[in-house]
Protein backbone atom coordinates (compact mmCIF):
# COMPACT_ATOMS: atom_id res chain seq x y z
CA UNK A 1 0.00 0.00 0.00
CA UNK A 2 3.23 2.69 0.54
CA UNK A 3 4.09 1.99 -3.11
CA UNK A 4 0.22 3.14 -3.80
CA UNK A 5 0.57 6.40 -1.74
CA UNK A 6 3.93 7.27 -3.49
CA UNK A 7 2.62 6.92 -7.02
CA UNK A 8 0.14 9.63 -5.94
CA UNK A 9 -2.98 7.98 -7.24
CA UNK A 10 -5.26 8.55 -4.00
CA UNK A 11 -8.08 11.13 -4.31
CA UNK A 12 -8.65 13.69 -1.49
CA UNK A 13 -12.10 14.39 -0.38
CA UNK A 14 -12.32 17.64 1.92
CA UNK A 15 -15.63 18.69 3.56
CA UNK A 16 -16.37 21.75 5.83
CA UNK A 17 -19.08 20.51 8.22
CA UNK A 18 -20.85 23.12 10.92
CA UNK A 19 -18.52 22.02 13.38
CA UNK A 20 -15.71 20.25 11.87
CA UNK A 21 -13.50 20.25 8.84
CA UNK A 22 -12.90 16.66 7.71
CA UNK A 23 -10.36 15.65 4.97
CA UNK A 24 -10.54 12.33 3.66
CA UNK A 25 -7.78 10.20 1.54
CA UNK A 26 -9.27 7.14 -1.04
CA UNK A 27 -7.89 4.62 -3.20
CA UNK A 28 -8.89 3.91 -6.78
CA UNK A 29 -11.35 1.89 -5.57
CA UNK A 30 -12.98 4.59 -3.25
CA UNK A 31 -11.90 2.73 -0.07
CA UNK A 32 -11.31 5.09 2.44
CA UNK A 33 -7.20 4.73 3.30
CA UNK A 34 -6.59 7.68 5.77
CA UNK A 35 -8.11 10.76 7.65
CA UNK A 36 -7.37 14.02 9.02
CA UNK A 37 -9.72 16.52 11.07
CA UNK A 38 -10.48 19.62 12.45
CA UNK A 39 -12.94 21.35 14.88
CA UNK A 40 -14.39 24.72 14.75
CA UNK A 41 -17.25 26.74 15.51
CA UNK A 42 -19.18 29.02 14.22
CA UNK A 43 -19.73 32.25 15.78
CA UNK A 44 -23.07 35.00 16.42
CA UNK A 45 -21.14 38.44 15.99
CA UNK A 46 -23.10 41.41 15.40
CA UNK A 47 -26.44 39.20 15.15
CA UNK A 48 -25.11 37.17 12.40
CA UNK A 49 -23.88 33.49 12.25
CA UNK A 50 -20.24 33.80 10.54
CA UNK A 51 -17.08 32.24 10.79
CA UNK A 52 -13.64 33.84 10.24
CA UNK A 53 -11.96 33.86 6.75
CA UNK A 54 -8.80 32.91 8.92
CA UNK A 55 -10.12 30.31 10.52
CA UNK A 56 -11.34 28.71 6.99
CA UNK A 57 -8.01 28.17 6.42
CA UNK A 58 -6.20 27.45 9.56
CA UNK A 59 -9.11 24.61 10.03
CA UNK A 60 -8.07 23.11 6.51
CA UNK A 61 -4.61 23.18 6.35
CA UNK A 62 -4.93 21.83 10.13
CA UNK A 63 -6.98 18.81 8.67
CA UNK A 64 -5.04 18.28 5.66
CA UNK A 65 -1.54 18.27 8.00
CA UNK A 66 -3.27 15.70 10.16
CA UNK A 67 -3.76 13.65 7.13
CA UNK A 68 -0.62 13.83 6.31
CA UNK A 69 0.26 12.60 9.85
CA UNK A 70 -1.71 9.48 9.35
CA UNK A 71 -0.65 8.62 5.93
CA UNK A 72 2.92 8.77 7.20
CA UNK A 73 2.07 6.99 10.00
CA UNK A 74 0.35 4.48 7.68
CA UNK A 75 2.70 4.30 5.08
CA UNK A 76 5.92 5.97 5.49
CA UNK A 77 5.53 8.42 3.63
CA UNK A 78 4.07 11.83 2.65
CA UNK A 79 1.46 13.06 0.30
CA UNK A 80 3.29 14.19 -2.30
CA UNK A 81 0.82 14.08 -5.87
CA UNK A 82 -2.91 13.71 -5.92
CA UNK A 83 -4.64 12.22 -8.74
CA UNK A 84 -8.08 14.53 -8.24
CA UNK A 85 -9.27 16.47 -5.05
CA UNK A 86 -12.96 17.42 -4.62
CA UNK A 87 -13.61 20.32 -1.69
CA UNK A 88 -17.37 20.24 -0.21
CA UNK A 89 -19.38 22.63 2.34
CA UNK A 90 -22.05 23.61 4.28
CA UNK A 91 -24.56 25.05 1.81
CA UNK A 92 -26.24 28.05 1.06
CA UNK A 93 -24.29 31.26 2.42
CA UNK A 94 -23.03 34.81 1.33
CA UNK A 95 -19.38 35.37 0.40
CA UNK A 96 -19.04 38.46 -1.78
CA UNK A 97 -16.09 39.68 -3.78
CA UNK A 98 -14.78 42.80 -5.22
CA UNK A 99 -12.91 42.64 -8.74
CA UNK A 100 -9.77 42.28 -6.79
CA UNK A 101 -10.90 39.31 -4.85
CA UNK A 102 -11.29 40.97 -1.43
CA UNK A 103 -13.80 39.98 0.66
CA UNK A 104 -16.67 42.40 0.46
CA UNK A 105 -18.73 41.06 3.87
CA UNK A 106 -18.68 38.54 6.50
CA UNK A 107 -19.11 35.01 5.81
CA UNK A 108 -23.29 34.31 6.34
CA UNK A 109 -23.96 31.04 6.74
CA UNK A 110 -26.77 29.10 6.20
CA UNK A 111 -27.74 29.41 9.90
CA UNK A 112 -29.25 33.01 9.42
CA UNK A 113 -32.78 33.92 9.41
CA UNK A 114 -32.19 37.39 8.47
CA UNK A 115 -33.43 37.65 5.38
CA UNK A 116 -37.25 37.01 5.38
CA UNK A 117 -38.41 40.40 3.45
CA UNK A 118 -36.13 38.95 0.31
CA UNK A 119 -37.40 35.77 0.53
CA UNK A 120 -41.07 36.43 0.81
CA UNK A 121 -39.95 39.09 -1.99
CA UNK A 122 -38.34 36.87 -4.33
CA UNK A 123 -40.60 33.55 -3.84
CA UNK A 124 -43.30 35.94 -4.61
CA UNK A 125 -42.02 37.30 -8.01
CA UNK A 126 -39.95 33.73 -9.02
CA UNK A 127 -43.38 31.75 -7.94
CA UNK A 128 -40.80 29.60 -6.35
CA UNK A 129 -39.56 29.20 -2.89
CA UNK A 130 -36.87 31.13 -1.82
CA UNK A 131 -35.51 29.63 1.72
CA UNK A 132 -33.89 32.88 3.90
CA UNK A 133 -30.64 30.78 3.61
CA UNK A 134 -30.01 30.90 -0.19
CA UNK A 135 -27.45 33.20 -1.25
CA UNK A 136 -29.65 35.03 -3.34
CA UNK A 137 -31.45 35.93 -0.65
CA UNK A 138 -28.59 36.93 1.20
CA UNK A 139 -28.06 39.21 -1.48
CA UNK A 140 -31.13 40.38 -2.34
CA UNK A 141 -31.69 41.19 1.72
CA UNK A 142 -28.31 43.02 1.46
CA UNK A 143 -29.89 45.45 -1.44
CA UNK A 144 -32.98 45.77 0.72
CA UNK A 145 -30.73 46.93 3.56
CA UNK A 146 -29.03 49.26 1.44
CA UNK A 147 -25.42 47.96 2.31
CA UNK A 148 -22.82 49.86 0.18
CA UNK A 149 -20.53 46.90 -0.06
CA UNK A 150 -23.38 45.68 -2.78
CA UNK A 151 -22.36 48.39 -5.63
CA UNK A 152 -18.82 46.46 -5.45
CA UNK A 153 -20.01 43.13 -6.03
CA UNK A 154 -17.71 41.17 -8.81
CA UNK A 155 -18.08 37.60 -7.46
CA UNK A 156 -20.60 35.85 -5.57
CA UNK A 157 -20.27 32.43 -3.95
CA UNK A 158 -20.62 29.76 -1.72
CA UNK A 159 -17.82 28.14 1.29
CA UNK A 160 -17.65 25.34 -1.47
CA UNK A 161 -17.14 27.68 -4.17
CA UNK A 162 -14.77 30.00 -2.40
CA UNK A 163 -12.06 27.10 -1.31
CA UNK A 164 -12.42 25.78 -4.83
CA UNK A 165 -12.07 29.27 -6.17
CA UNK A 166 -8.90 29.65 -4.16
CA UNK A 167 -7.31 26.59 -4.69
CA UNK A 168 -7.71 26.15 -8.27
CA UNK A 169 -8.36 29.93 -9.43
CA UNK A 170 -12.08 28.92 -11.07
CA UNK A 171 -15.02 30.44 -10.45
CA UNK A 172 -17.65 27.31 -10.31
CA UNK A 173 -20.04 25.25 -8.47
CA UNK A 174 -21.13 21.73 -9.11
CA UNK A 175 -25.08 22.17 -9.85
CA UNK A 176 -25.94 20.56 -6.74
CA UNK A 177 -24.25 23.47 -4.81
CA UNK A 178 -25.53 25.99 -7.03
CA UNK A 179 -28.61 25.12 -6.83
CA UNK A 180 -28.64 26.44 -3.12
CA UNK A 181 -27.75 29.88 -4.38
CA UNK A 182 -30.16 30.33 -7.01
CA UNK A 183 -32.83 28.01 -9.10
CA UNK A 184 -31.51 25.62 -11.26
CA UNK A 185 -33.69 23.90 -13.95
CA UNK A 186 -32.91 20.77 -14.54
CA UNK A 187 -33.72 20.69 -18.29
CA UNK A 188 -30.60 23.00 -18.69
CA UNK A 189 -28.65 22.24 -15.69
CA UNK A 190 -27.86 26.10 -15.31
CA UNK A 191 -29.20 28.88 -13.48
CA UNK A 192 -33.00 29.28 -14.44
CA UNK A 193 -32.69 31.89 -17.26
CA UNK A 194 -36.41 33.68 -16.50
CA UNK A 195 -36.26 33.99 -12.94
CA UNK A 196 -32.50 36.00 -13.93
CA UNK A 197 -34.60 37.83 -15.57
CA UNK A 198 -37.33 38.71 -13.59
CA UNK A 199 -34.40 39.49 -10.78
CA UNK A 200 -32.45 41.75 -13.09
CA UNK A 201 -35.33 43.83 -14.12
CA UNK A 202 -36.44 44.40 -9.80
CA UNK A 203 -36.65 47.96 -9.42
CA UNK A 204 -33.68 47.88 -6.08
CA UNK A 205 -31.32 45.68 -8.92
CA UNK A 206 -31.48 47.75 -11.46
CA UNK A 207 -29.39 50.44 -9.77
CA UNK A 208 -26.59 48.22 -9.63
CA UNK A 209 -23.56 47.91 -12.79
CA UNK A 210 -23.52 44.22 -12.32
CA UNK A 211 -25.67 41.40 -13.82
CA UNK A 212 -26.64 38.89 -11.83
CA UNK A 213 -25.34 36.48 -14.40
CA UNK A 214 -22.36 37.98 -14.61
CA UNK A 215 -21.49 37.49 -10.36
CA UNK A 216 -22.67 33.96 -9.93
CA UNK A 217 -20.04 30.97 -10.44
CA UNK A 218 -20.14 28.42 -13.78
CA UNK A 219 -22.58 25.26 -13.02
CA UNK A 220 -20.86 22.39 -13.74
CA UNK A 221 -22.38 18.66 -13.27
CA UNK A 222 -20.51 15.69 -11.43
CA UNK A 223 -17.80 14.12 -13.84
CA UNK A 224 -17.01 17.52 -15.27
CA UNK A 225 -13.31 19.02 -14.94
CA UNK A 226 -13.63 21.81 -12.72
CA UNK A 227 -9.57 22.85 -13.10
CA UNK A 228 -6.47 22.05 -11.37
CA UNK A 229 -4.84 22.81 -8.10
CA UNK A 230 -2.72 25.13 -8.79
CA UNK A 231 0.85 25.87 -7.03
CA UNK A 232 -0.06 28.77 -5.01
CA UNK A 233 -3.30 26.95 -3.94
CA UNK A 234 -0.97 23.91 -3.00
CA UNK A 235 0.49 26.08 -0.84
CA UNK A 236 -2.55 27.48 0.51
CA UNK A 237 -3.72 23.36 1.24
CA UNK A 238 -0.14 21.76 2.34
CA UNK A 239 1.82 24.19 4.54
CA UNK A 240 5.11 21.82 4.73
CA UNK A 241 5.40 22.54 0.54
CA UNK A 242 5.19 18.85 -0.16
CA UNK A 243 2.24 18.84 -2.46
CA UNK A 244 2.64 19.52 -5.60
CA UNK A 245 0.40 21.60 -7.94
CA UNK A 246 -2.09 19.45 -11.38
CA UNK A 247 -4.23 17.43 -9.46
CA UNK A 248 -8.11 17.68 -11.53
CA UNK A 249 -10.65 19.15 -8.94
CA UNK A 250 -13.99 18.16 -8.94
CA UNK A 251 -17.02 20.54 -9.50
CA UNK A 252 -17.54 21.71 -5.88
CA UNK A 253 -20.51 20.55 -4.18
CA UNK A 254 -22.20 21.14 -0.81
CA UNK A 255 -22.99 19.07 1.62
CA UNK A 256 -26.48 18.13 0.41
CA UNK A 257 -25.26 16.70 -2.68
CA UNK A 258 -22.23 14.26 -0.66
CA UNK A 259 -24.99 13.09 1.22
CA UNK A 260 -26.47 11.88 -1.06
CA UNK A 261 -23.72 10.31 -2.89
CA UNK A 262 -22.58 8.91 0.35
CA UNK A 263 -26.01 7.25 0.70
CA UNK A 264 -26.53 6.02 -3.16
CA UNK A 265 -29.45 8.24 -3.11
CA UNK A 266 -29.33 10.40 -6.12
CA UNK A 267 -31.69 8.13 -8.45
CA UNK A 268 -35.48 9.12 -8.63
CA UNK A 269 -37.10 7.77 -5.42
CA UNK A 270 -34.53 7.72 -3.61
CA UNK A 271 -33.80 9.53 -0.45
CA UNK A 272 -31.77 10.23 2.74
CA UNK A 273 -31.74 12.17 6.01
CA UNK A 274 -28.82 13.89 7.30
CA UNK A 275 -29.02 14.51 11.02
CA UNK A 276 -26.02 16.27 12.55
CA UNK A 277 -25.62 20.08 13.91
CA UNK A 278 -28.85 20.49 11.21
CA UNK A 279 -30.85 17.97 9.86
CA UNK A 280 -32.40 17.87 6.42
CA UNK A 281 -34.17 15.37 3.66
CA UNK A 282 -33.52 15.02 0.41
CA UNK A 283 -35.91 13.02 -2.06
CA UNK A 284 -35.62 12.80 -5.56
CA UNK A 285 -38.54 13.23 -7.70
CA UNK A 286 -40.29 11.33 -10.55
CA UNK A 287 -42.21 14.41 -11.04
CA UNK A 288 -42.51 18.56 -9.65
CA UNK A 289 -44.57 19.13 -6.92
CA UNK A 290 -48.19 20.70 -7.57
CA UNK A 291 -46.79 23.98 -6.21
CA UNK A 292 -45.13 26.15 -4.09
CA UNK A 293 -44.48 25.09 -0.51
CA UNK A 294 -42.34 27.24 2.10
CA UNK A 295 -41.38 24.48 3.69
CA UNK A 296 -39.77 22.31 0.85
CA UNK A 297 -36.66 23.34 -0.85
CA UNK A 298 -36.41 22.63 -4.69
CA UNK A 299 -32.34 21.81 -5.19
CA UNK A 300 -31.41 18.74 -7.58
CA UNK A 301 -28.82 16.07 -7.29
CA UNK A 302 -24.93 16.59 -8.83
CA UNK A 303 -26.52 15.32 -11.58
CA UNK A 304 -29.21 18.09 -11.98
CA UNK A 305 -32.05 15.97 -11.37
CA UNK A 306 -34.67 17.44 -9.41
CA UNK A 307 -34.88 16.92 -5.31
CA UNK A 308 -37.55 18.33 -2.86
CA UNK A 309 -35.51 19.13 0.35
CA UNK A 310 -37.14 19.48 4.09
CA UNK A 311 -34.14 21.82 5.63
CA UNK A 312 -33.99 21.81 9.32
CA UNK A 313 -31.53 24.55 11.23
CA UNK A 314 -30.87 22.37 14.22
CA UNK A 315 -30.57 18.96 14.91
CA UNK A 316 -28.22 17.28 17.54
CA UNK A 317 -26.10 20.37 19.07
CA UNK A 318 -29.00 21.06 21.74
CA UNK A 319 -28.08 16.86 22.60
CA UNK A 320 -24.83 17.61 23.08
CA UNK A 321 -25.17 20.43 25.45
CA UNK A 322 -27.07 17.75 27.65
CA UNK A 323 -24.34 15.25 26.94
CA UNK A 324 -21.48 17.42 28.10
CA UNK A 325 -23.54 18.24 31.25
CA UNK A 326 -23.75 14.65 31.90
CA UNK A 327 -20.15 14.20 31.38
CA UNK A 328 -19.51 16.87 33.94
CA UNK A 329 -20.96 14.62 36.11
CA UNK A 330 -18.88 11.69 35.63
CA UNK A 331 -15.54 13.55 36.40
CA UNK A 332 -17.03 15.02 39.62
CA UNK A 333 -18.10 11.58 41.00
CA UNK A 334 -14.35 9.83 39.65
CA UNK A 335 -16.60 7.82 37.16
CA UNK A 336 -14.23 6.74 34.05
CA UNK A 337 -16.53 7.03 31.32
CA UNK A 338 -15.13 8.15 27.98
CA UNK A 339 -17.61 10.77 26.03
CA UNK A 340 -18.70 7.98 23.18
CA UNK A 341 -19.89 5.59 25.91
CA UNK A 342 -21.92 8.07 27.35
CA UNK A 343 -23.34 8.78 24.34
CA UNK A 344 -24.13 5.04 23.72
CA UNK A 345 -25.55 5.02 26.70
CA UNK A 346 -27.88 7.95 26.79
CA UNK A 347 -28.49 6.95 23.49
CA UNK A 348 -29.83 3.52 24.20
CA UNK A 349 -31.94 4.24 27.94
CA UNK A 350 -34.26 6.40 25.25
CA UNK A 351 -35.55 2.96 24.19
CA UNK A 352 -36.73 2.07 27.31
CA UNK A 353 -38.66 5.37 27.44
CA UNK A 354 -42.36 5.34 26.92
CA UNK A 355 -43.18 5.60 23.48
CA UNK A 356 -44.73 9.07 23.39
CA UNK A 357 -42.12 10.35 26.16
CA UNK A 358 -44.03 10.24 28.83
CA UNK A 359 -45.49 14.05 28.62
CA UNK A 360 -41.64 15.26 28.28
CA UNK A 361 -41.38 18.12 25.66
CA UNK A 362 -38.24 19.33 24.54
CA UNK A 363 -37.15 21.97 21.63
CA UNK A 364 -33.37 22.11 20.28
CA UNK A 365 -34.49 25.70 18.87
CA UNK A 366 -30.48 27.57 18.78
CA UNK A 367 -31.06 29.19 15.96
CA UNK A 368 -34.08 30.12 14.34
CA UNK A 369 -35.69 27.67 12.09
CA UNK A 370 -37.84 28.55 9.09
CA UNK A 371 -40.15 25.52 8.82
CA UNK A 372 -42.08 26.40 12.05
CA UNK A 373 -41.73 30.25 11.78
CA UNK A 374 -39.20 30.61 14.56
CA UNK A 375 -37.13 33.47 13.74
CA UNK A 376 -34.87 32.99 16.92
CA UNK A 377 -33.77 30.19 18.79
CA UNK A 378 -34.47 29.14 22.70
CA UNK A 379 -33.32 25.95 23.43
CA UNK A 380 -36.14 24.96 25.30
CA UNK A 381 -37.56 21.88 27.99
CA UNK A 382 -40.91 21.84 28.87
CA UNK A 383 -43.22 19.35 31.43
CA UNK A 384 -46.38 19.18 33.11
CA UNK A 385 -46.62 18.49 37.06
CA UNK A 386 -47.94 14.81 36.37
CA UNK A 387 -45.54 14.15 33.38
CA UNK A 388 -43.48 10.81 33.93
CA UNK A 389 -39.94 12.41 34.43
CA UNK A 390 -37.76 10.04 34.02
CA UNK A 391 -33.94 9.84 32.22
CA UNK A 392 -35.26 7.80 29.33
CA UNK A 393 -38.17 9.54 29.03
CA UNK A 394 -35.98 12.75 28.71
CA UNK A 395 -33.60 11.35 26.69
CA UNK A 396 -36.24 9.84 24.34
CA UNK A 397 -37.61 13.57 24.19
CA UNK A 398 -34.04 15.04 23.45
CA UNK A 399 -34.05 12.80 20.20
CA UNK A 400 -37.38 13.25 19.24
CA UNK A 401 -36.99 17.23 19.19
CA UNK A 402 -34.02 16.46 16.99
CA UNK A 403 -36.46 15.15 14.18
CA UNK A 404 -39.78 16.55 14.75
CA UNK A 405 -39.81 19.56 12.62
CA UNK A 406 -38.03 17.50 9.74
CA UNK A 407 -41.17 15.67 10.61
CA UNK A 408 -43.43 18.71 9.78
CA UNK A 409 -42.12 19.26 6.95
CA UNK A 410 -41.92 15.78 5.32
CA UNK A 411 -45.70 15.70 6.21
CA UNK A 412 -46.48 18.03 3.30
CA UNK A 413 -44.03 15.00 0.96
CA UNK A 414 -46.80 12.47 2.37
CA UNK A 415 -49.62 14.78 1.35
CA UNK A 416 -48.36 14.90 -2.31
CA UNK A 417 -48.24 11.71 -2.66
CA UNK A 418 -44.16 11.44 -2.94
CA UNK A 419 -42.86 7.66 -3.44
CA UNK A 420 -39.76 6.88 -1.52
CA UNK A 421 -38.44 3.47 -2.34
CA UNK A 422 -35.44 4.04 -0.07
CA UNK A 423 -34.20 5.99 2.84
CA UNK A 424 -30.67 6.09 3.85
CA UNK A 425 -29.54 7.80 7.03
CA UNK A 426 -26.15 9.39 7.71
CA UNK A 427 -24.43 11.44 10.37
CA UNK A 428 -24.24 12.04 14.25
CA UNK A 429 -27.66 10.78 14.95
CA UNK A 430 -26.61 7.32 13.53
CA UNK A 431 -23.63 7.11 15.46
CA UNK A 432 -24.94 4.27 18.12
CA UNK A 433 -26.30 1.55 16.27
CA UNK A 434 -30.03 1.27 16.08
CA UNK A 435 -31.17 3.94 18.38
CA UNK A 436 -31.30 7.06 15.70
CA UNK A 437 -32.28 4.52 13.30
CA UNK A 438 -35.76 3.01 14.93
CA UNK A 439 -36.49 6.55 16.13
CA UNK A 440 -36.40 8.07 12.58
CA UNK A 441 -37.95 4.93 11.46
CA UNK A 442 -40.95 5.74 13.87
CA UNK A 443 -40.76 9.59 13.18
CA UNK A 444 -40.93 8.75 8.85
CA UNK A 445 -43.23 5.72 9.30
CA UNK A 446 -40.61 4.44 6.63
CA UNK A 447 -37.90 2.27 6.68
CA UNK A 448 -34.88 3.66 7.07
CA UNK A 449 -30.97 1.93 6.29
CA UNK A 450 -27.90 2.93 7.33
CA UNK A 451 -25.00 2.13 5.07
CA UNK A 452 -21.66 0.98 6.64
CA UNK A 453 -20.09 4.05 4.92
CA UNK A 454 -22.16 6.36 6.57
CA UNK A 455 -19.81 7.20 9.35
CA UNK A 456 -16.80 8.45 6.81
CA UNK A 457 -20.10 11.41 5.65
CA UNK A 458 -19.47 14.13 2.93
CA UNK A 459 -16.04 14.07 2.91
CA UNK A 460 -16.07 10.12 1.76
CA UNK A 461 -18.57 11.47 -0.37
CA UNK A 462 -16.91 14.48 -1.79
CA UNK A 463 -13.93 12.28 -2.67
CA UNK A 464 -16.18 9.27 -4.66
CA UNK A 465 -17.16 12.55 -6.68
CA UNK A 466 -13.54 13.38 -7.14
CA UNK A 467 -12.57 10.10 -8.49
CA UNK A 468 -15.23 10.15 -10.95
CA UNK A 469 -14.10 13.45 -12.50
CA UNK A 470 -10.72 11.53 -12.68
CA UNK A 471 -12.10 8.84 -14.08
CA UNK A 472 -16.15 8.35 -14.95
CA UNK A 473 -15.72 4.81 -17.00
CA UNK A 474 -18.08 6.63 -19.19
CA UNK A 475 -20.36 5.60 -16.73
CA UNK A 476 -23.62 7.83 -15.55
CA UNK A 477 -23.38 8.56 -12.20
CA UNK A 478 -26.39 6.42 -10.68
CA UNK A 479 -24.68 3.58 -12.26
CA UNK A 480 -20.85 4.17 -11.29
CA UNK A 481 -22.22 4.20 -7.67
CA UNK A 482 -23.99 1.29 -8.04
CA UNK A 483 -21.68 -0.76 -9.84
CA UNK A 484 -18.00 0.19 -8.62
CA UNK A 485 -18.94 1.26 -4.91
CA UNK A 486 -22.26 0.68 -2.86
CA UNK A 487 -22.36 -3.49 -4.56
CA UNK A 488 -19.36 -4.14 -2.38
CA UNK A 489 -20.86 -2.32 1.13
CA UNK A 490 -23.50 -3.83 3.67
CA UNK A 491 -26.77 -1.87 4.82
CA UNK A 492 -28.76 -2.33 7.83
CA UNK A 493 -32.63 -1.30 7.86
CA UNK A 494 -35.07 -0.79 10.63
CA UNK A 495 -38.68 -1.31 9.37
CA UNK A 496 -41.41 1.34 11.69
CA UNK A 497 -42.44 -0.02 14.60
CA UNK A 498 -46.18 0.60 14.81
CA UNK A 499 -46.11 1.33 18.73
CA UNK A 500 -43.09 3.86 18.31
CA UNK A 501 -44.89 5.47 15.17
CA UNK A 502 -47.86 6.30 17.42
CA UNK A 503 -45.90 7.37 20.13
CA UNK A 504 -44.18 9.80 17.52
CA UNK A 505 -47.78 10.84 16.63
CA UNK A 506 -48.75 11.77 20.07
CA UNK A 507 -45.16 13.51 20.93
CA UNK A 508 -45.94 15.43 17.37
CA UNK A 509 -49.37 16.99 18.81
CA UNK A 510 -47.84 18.39 21.53
CA UNK A 511 -45.04 19.35 19.99
CA UNK A 512 -47.22 21.46 17.54
CA UNK A 513 -48.86 23.20 20.74
CA UNK A 514 -45.86 23.89 22.36
CA UNK A 515 -44.80 25.89 19.29
CA UNK A 516 -46.23 28.86 21.06
CA UNK A 517 -44.40 28.38 24.11
CA UNK A 518 -41.35 28.03 22.16
CA UNK A 519 -41.59 30.90 19.88
CA UNK A 520 -43.08 33.11 23.49
CA UNK A 521 -39.36 32.41 25.15
CA UNK A 522 -37.61 33.58 22.08
CA UNK A 523 -39.44 36.56 22.14
CA UNK A 524 -39.33 37.52 26.13
CA UNK A 525 -35.71 35.61 27.17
Amino acid sequence: MADYVITGKEVLGVEFGSTRIKAVLIDEKCNPIAMGSHSWENRLENGIWTYHTDDIWSGLQDAYSKLNEDVEQKFGTKIKTLSSIGFSAMMHGYLPFDKDGNQLAEFRTWRNTITSKASEILTDEFGFNIPQRWSIAHLYQAILNGEEHVSDISFLTTLAGYVHWRLSGEKVLGVGEASGMFPIDSNTCNYDSDMLNKFSSLEDVKKYSWNIKDILPRVLTAGENAGYLTEEGAGLLDVSGNLQAGAIMCPPEGDAGTGMVATNSIAPRTGNISAGTSIFSMVVLENQLSKVYEEIDMVTTPTGKPVAMVHCNNCCTDFDYWVNIFYEFTRLSGMDISKPQLYDMLYNTALDGDKDCGGLLSYNYFSGEPVTKAEKGRPLFVRCENSNFSLSNFMRSLIFSTTATLKIGMEILEKENVSIDRLTGHGGLFKTPVVGQRIMAAAMNAPVSVLETAAEGGAWGIAVLAQYAYNSENLSLDNYLDKNIFSKFKSTTIEPDAEDVKGFEEYMKLYKLGLAVEKSAADNI
